[in-house]
């Protein structure tokens, strides 16, 4: 079964409790797969490169590491996902213009693994993306889910912002709304809008 069909078999089932985020540019571990070997760090900036990560690199990225303060933005979208296309200019936006203030985003797609070096790297280059991207690549997205948010159903696109201890400060499920994302992350950098 897809990936997109388990996605929206979840969207009926229960998630369970939410533990800290965050995480700095580092090395992958366990978990992680890198499909360019001299770019595997989540600091990379290329917009080609995409690394594949299981349940246990998701959870990697979710931990905090405590010597970290920045707030992280989570994005979870994948090509395929309407909404997901038409925030992720957006998106680029908000990366572009936080990235040297010191905030952390992850990009986390959901589209199939066949698509790690064809549709995402094509569509992350039509939008002149720099965010760190990783695909997650999961028999069943459940675990996944529960792992992010226990209100979430699975439903593309959904955004988180934990602020520097790891606690969700914003999320949005669908397309965001510029103006009240960039708000909440000049809230947690302490800079005005």
């Amino acid at each position: 079964m897809h990936l997109r069909s388990l996605i929206s078999l979840t969207a009926v089932a229960a998630v369970c409790s939410f533990v800290g985020l965050a995480a700095p540019a580092q090395t992958p571990g366990p978990g992680v797969t890198s499909t360019n070997s001299t770019s595997a760090t989540l600091g990379s900036v290329n917009p080609v490169d995409v690394r594949e990560i299981d349940l246990e690199g998701l959870k990697k990225i979710l931990g905090r590491d405590p010597k970290d303060t920045r707030p992280l933005l989570i994005n979870f979208w994948a090509t395929w996902c309407d909404g997901c296309r038409e925030e992720f200019p957006d998106l680029v936006k908000i990366d572009n213009d936080y990235r040297d203030k010191g905030l952390n985003f992850v990009s986390v797609s959901l589209d199939e693994v066949s698509d790690i070096k064809t549709e995402v790297p094509k569509f992350l280059k039509s939008m002149n993306a720099r965010m760190n991207v990783v695909l997650l690549n999961v028999k069943d997205p459940e675990p996944a889910i529960h792992a992010v948010d226990a209100t979430w159903d699975g439903a593309l696109p959904a955004t988180y912002l934990y602020d520097k201890d790891g606690k969700v400060v914003f999320k949005y499920f669908g397309a965001i709304k510029p103006a009240e994302l960039r708000s909440a992350i000049d809230r947690q950098l302490g800079s005005k809008p």
